[in-house]
């Protein structure tokens, strides 16, 4: 039986990663039971915004969820955004196409950037992210990826769980810290490569190209990386909402082989067992969403199992969920 500590903290970080929901609101599925439902939910609802956010629409699409402090600023701009209504705010029409678009709103970005207080906008990247209703669908626009909390826009990435497999068949992770110098999670734990997906990248590309960069890991290594998951979830902080999946790989590294430190973004890697790892889990030490990325990769891989902790289901359920 799984540490009733041990699984209290996991509970505790799903609910902070998926606490923007309303209690009408429970993207959850009909087969679970209501007691199932409540105990995920319990202490979620508190202090979320979502009932007062306005929806994000471009063309009729939603795509995004605007908070009430950047719904106020957007009205000084009524050449860009059309005053809320019905609960949403959207483009003005003379906005039609991708390049209109994404140019009028860079602008009072720009805007926003120079005059307002907004957390977020100091870290800009001059990254852009594709906005969109769901990852299929066409691009409607592109965003500054340092804005995207501001208007709720869904973000991708991919991560990639590095892993050995001793001749007794025994599994270490690899894991990597944060470089002190990053804007966000400095110092924690990560895992052993991940990245943004950049408007107008493919997954794989980005894959291939964090790998080399971060870890020093060549492409004929890389290749060997299956796509086996995603992690997907919605949470609020003071810098806005954020709808986030993470296309997740798994890759088998050579025992002899050792990631090394490319960009500067790690500072050092470690190859740990998955006990140390799972206790690891359960400390502040982790990059959250990280951490549920590894959780993913326990869960798939039997090291957690439903004879044995208790919030299995409410482990599986927090790890998938979407707007």
């Amino acid at each position: 039986m799984a540490s009733n500590a041990w699984s209290e903290k996991i509970l505790h970080l799903l609910r902070r990663m998926n606490n923007f929901y309303s209690a009408g609101n429970q993207p959850l599925c009909h087969t679970f039971s209501s007691t199932t439902r409540n105990c995920f939910y319990r202490a979620v609802f508190a202090g979320s915004s979502r009932s007062s956010c306005c929806r994000f629409e471009i063309d009729g699409a939603q795509v995004g969820w605007i908070p009430p402090h950047v719904s106020a600023l957007l009205t000084r701009h009524a050449d860009v955004f059309l005053p809320s209504q019905e609960g949403a705010v959207s483009l003005c029409p003379s906005l039609d196409c991708y390049e209109r678009r994404s140019e009028a709103v860079n602008e009072v970005l720009e805007t926003f950037r120079t005059e307002s207080s907004l957390k977020c906008l100091r870290g800009w990247r001059d990254e852009k992210y594709n906005v969109k209703p769901r990852f299929c669908d066409v691009p409607l626009m592109w965003m500054e990826r340092a804005a995207t909390s501001l208007f709720g826009v869904k973000r991708y990435g991919v991560h990639i769980n590095g892993y050995t497999v001793s001749d007794s068949g025994e599994i270490h992770l690899w894991l990597a810290r944060r470089s002190i110098t990053k804007q966000t999670y400095p110092g924690l734990l990560d895992n052993m490569v991940a990245g943004g997906l950049a408007a107008g990248v493919g997954i794989k590309y980005t894959l291939i190209k964090e790998c080399e960069e971060e870890a020093c890991i060549p492409a004929d290594i890389t290749m060997k990386a299956h796509p086996v998951s995603t992690v997907s979830y919605t949470y609020e902080d003071e810098e806005g909402v954020f709808p986030e999946s993470q296309f997740v790989f798994d890759l088998e590294l050579p025992l002899d082989f050792m990631p090394c430190i490319g960009d500067g973004e790690v500072q050092e890697f470690y190859m740990l067992s998955i006990e140390k790892v799972k206790d690891l889990l359960a400390t502040d030490d982790f990059k959250p969403n990280s951490a549920m990325v590894v959780l993913d990769f326990l869960i798939r891989h039997s090291f957690i199992e439903p004879d044995t902790e208790p919030y299995y289901q409410e482990f599986v359920m927090g790890l998938h969920q979407r707007l």
